[in-house]
């Protein structure tokens, strides 16, 4: 039984902010040293899933690099399946991905070559780990036409997701896109397994109606429950975050280091592999302390500096006297002397001057800072919860030296002048 899995890679996430100004969301940094599609890539293989294709969109090259060969997945595969990207090849007048299903409806040729039996279809911006062939194996007992994981989640993030409902024996019996008033909490978790000729026949008649929207989760999963088809609902029970929003990416974060995390990141039986530079080992010196965190290669903690339940990514410099509470800071960060940052997320080389305050104060909403790709924070700034500082900002950007809660700051240069 030959399985290709497709992972799709092309949302622009906007709901990540600042993070996906320049990336797509699969390629924004997770856990200090990996990316998100790191977890679809390694539960592909894990699972002996070796032919897997990434149809991608919204800027790419981040991705592209990467992912470059496949060799870090064992995806370095020539005539045997290994890793393929594709981005759309038409004008993006008419050729831009209008939905989910009309992205692998238009790479389906690419998908159907050597005609798999089965297709997995994945979402590239979700943290979890899960064997696809138990599912893989659900599927073919049940002789199902399409089957999808799904998992419990609580009753106030029901409506950010589509809501199955399920019979005694898994068979779906209703099924409805992000609804305002959920009827039960059993999510969809975005992870689908078709036959091909199923598939095929599916995308191609949705691809012809004029009045679809061409996505799985609002067009062809409503109409197989309702033609009556095979649809089967894989229960999962794992660690499973949509890390779509500042504050689930922060949160899922935050799960890590709970003295038990329910995603075990040390698992030597189900390896998350990534693609990483070489970097010296981090550098913590004498009076630092550092609790509750993970620290990648490359980190510099002076002497006196303190880093409390929070992630740095390799190369994050921490100066003396700094504190760093509950954040997640990514490559080559510097936080000067005398920083206190809180409840933030700082993007790559974000540089904190001496003294400034970032996150600082009540907050009972729990709001978390953010700070963009190349930006610099200048010497005693305040930024209160919330504050967001745009990419390639520069001190001459800030109107004045306290950034309000809710507050956007963007650079005032042009893009030939960053």
């Amino acid at each position: 039984m030959k399985t290709r899995a497709v992972i799709l890679a092309g949302g622009e996430g906007t709901r990540l902010g600042v993070l996906t100004a320049k990336r797509t969301k699969p390629a924004v940094t997770f856990a200090g040293k990996y990316r998100i599609i790191d977890f679809a890539l390694s539960n592909c293989v894990n699972s002996n899933i070796f032919d897997v294709m990434i149809i991608a969109q919204y800027r790419p090259h981040s991705l592209i690099q990467h992912i470059g060969s496949g060799a870090p997945w064992d995806l370095a595969r020539d005539f045997t399946g290994g890793v393929r990207i594709y981005t759309p090849y038409r004008a993006p007048a008419s050729g831009w991905f209008s939905g989910t299903a009309d992205a692998v409806q238009q790479n389906y040729s690419f998908i159907k070559h050597s005609d798999p039996d089965l297709v997995l279809i994945l979402s590239g911006d979700h943290i979890y780990t899960m064997d696809y062939d138990a599912m893989i194996q659900f599927h073919l007992s049940h002789q199902a036409d399409l089957t999808m994981a799904t998992i419990n989640v609580s009753p106030e993030e029901a409506s950010r997701f589509g809501i199955v409902g399920v019979s005694d024996d898994f068979r779906v019996n209703s099924f409805i896109e992000k609804p305002k008033n959920p009827p039960s909490t059993k999510a969809n978790m975005g992870v689908y397994i078709f036959s091909q000729y199923i598939l095929d026949k599916l995308l191609w008649e949705d691809h012809l109606k004029t009045d679809s929207s061409h996505d799985f989760g609002k067009d062809i999963i409503p109409l197989m429950v309702e033609k009556g088809m095979r649809v089967f609902a894989y229960p999962f029970s794992g660690y499973w975050m949509d890390v779509g929003t500042i504050q689930s990416y922060w949160k899922a974060h935050m799960d890590l280091l709970m003295p038990t995390p329910s995603l075990n990141l040390y698992n030597r039986s189900w390896v998350i592999h990534t693609r990483s530079e070489e970097r010296p080992p981090a550098n913590v010196q004498n009076g630092a302390i550092i609790e509750d965190s993970l620290i990648s290669d490359g980190c510099i903690i002076e002497e006196g500096a303190r880093v409390i339940h929070s992630v740095l990514s390799p190369g994050v410099h921490i100066q003396s006297g700094a504190t760093v509470s509950n954040s997640i800071l990514l490559t080559d960060c510097t936080v000067q002397r005398d920083v206190f940052i809180s409840n933030s997320v700082c993007d790559k080389r974000a540089f904190l001057h001496a003294g400034c305050n970032v996150g600082k104060g009540e907050n009972p909403e729990n709001l978390i800072t953010t700070i963009g790709k190349n930006s610099v924070v200048p010497p005693r700034f305040i930024l209160e919860p919330g504050a967001v500082i745009g990419t390639d900002v520069i001190p001459s950007d800030y109107p004045k030296n306290i950034v309000k809660s809710g507050e956007y700051i963007q650079t005032r240069r042009l893009p030939h002048e960053i």
